[in-house]
């Protein structure tokens, strides 16, 4: 048995904006709520490798591991996956952005398995995986939607 997840969110906001704010690995603890920090590691024509540590939990454990992420832009496509897999025998991810009459649609879709010795079974991370991307995605979304408006305000050179 493996886990899914599929969450998406419309952003009010251009599809170049969303792109390069989500895209920016390194400002993810300013985006995220989670992660204390993000480590670039190496970068490699669109493919980056980092470091991710979250704020420790409510037990004080302090998660972190290694992914890597591919960009594609002429697909407004990213593929991640966790080379340090933790407590997952695999962890695999698929952002999709697209253009939308009301901004852009981004789309997480996680394909996982839980190892056996995990403390917690595939069921159990596809609730928390779902719970907890809706509120990433809301507050991504309030984040860039802000970052939108703010810009909007910005006048030009040539006003």
């Amino acid at each position: 048995m493996a886990g899914h997840t599929q969450n998406e969110i419309t952003i009010a906001a251009p599809v170049d904006l969303v792109w390069d704010i989500t895209n920016d690995v390194a400002g993810w603890p300013g985006l995220f709520s989670e992660y204390a920090s993000a480590e670039i590691m190496s970068r490699e024509g669109n493919k980056t490798t980092f470091r991710l540590t979250m704020h420790p939990d409510d037990n004080g454990k302090v998660w972190s591991w290694v992914s890597e992420r591919e960009t594609d832009r002429d697909t407004l496509s990213v593929r991640a996956r966790r080379v340090e897999t933790g407590p997952f025998a695999y962890m695999n991810i698929v952002w999709e952005y697209e253009k939308v009459l009301d901004g852009t649609r981004m789309v997480w879709t996680q394909d996982f398995e839980m190892k056996p010795d995990a403390p917690v079974d595939d069921d159990w991370m596809t609730d928390n995986i779902n719970r907890n991307s809706k509120v990433q995605m809301a507050l991504i979304r309030d984040r860039i939607e802000r970052a939108a408006t703010e810009r909007r305000r910005v006048p030009m050179l040539s006003d």
